[in-house]
């Protein structure tokens, strides 16, 4: 049997996947005027658990981001299309 290499298939929480799914979040969030306090509240959680997320300290599994998506008004399609988009690389300038 084959070898599975882990570091492959769970990238890590600061990958660009990962980015655009906490930035998208706190975006939403933010523009839908909700504190990371209310939004706890909302979601019965606390208010360091919304800080962790967007900082990327913790990660939300599956029904985690539908619970916290459906909350901020987003669909879990939209999440995924995010996902499926090329990875942002900003142009470094030349000198």
């Amino acid at each position: 049997m084959e070898s599975v290499k882990h570091s492959r298939f769970r990238e890590s929480i600061h990958s660009d996947s990962h980015t655009k799914i906490r930035t998208l979040l706190k975006n939403k969030r933010q523009s839908l005027g909700l504190s990371q306090r209310c939004l706890a509240k909302k979601l019965l959680v606390t208010y360091s658990f919304i800080s962790k997320v967007e900082t990327g300290d913790r990660r939300l599994d599956i029904v985690e981001l539908k619970r916290y998506a459906d909350m901020l008004e987003l669909k879990m399609g939209d999440i995924f299309q995010l996902l499926e988009s090329p990875p942002h690389h900003p142009q470094k300038t030349p000198k």
